[in-house]
């Protein structure tokens, strides 16, 4: 039990990291391109501070689509 929650801990927080990561990069440039104002990594990672614009109330959970979506393109690519 305690190993599938350790497990289960390091799995999310790599998926967490990559795919918030890769958000943030990718909203950073849109972001700078049309000029729009920007949120900081950590709201990336951890969500949107408290206000009325909540942008993404599932923020983990696209980040671990985004981390997954990329694993199996850069699989893709060197295999």
């Amino acid at each position: 039990m305690i190993d599938e929650i350790v497990a289960y801990t390091i799995f999310h927080l790599i998926f967490n990291t990559i795919g918030g990561t890769i958000r943030w990069i990718y909203g950073s440039i849109w972001r700078t391109i049309f000029n729009k104002p920007k949120f900081s990594f950590k709201e990336y990672l951890y969500g949107p501070k408290k206000s009325k614009n909540h942008w993404d109330r599932q923020h983990m959970m696209n980040n671990g689509l985004v981390a997954i979506v990329f694993l199996i393109v850069l699989g893709w690519i060197f295999i």
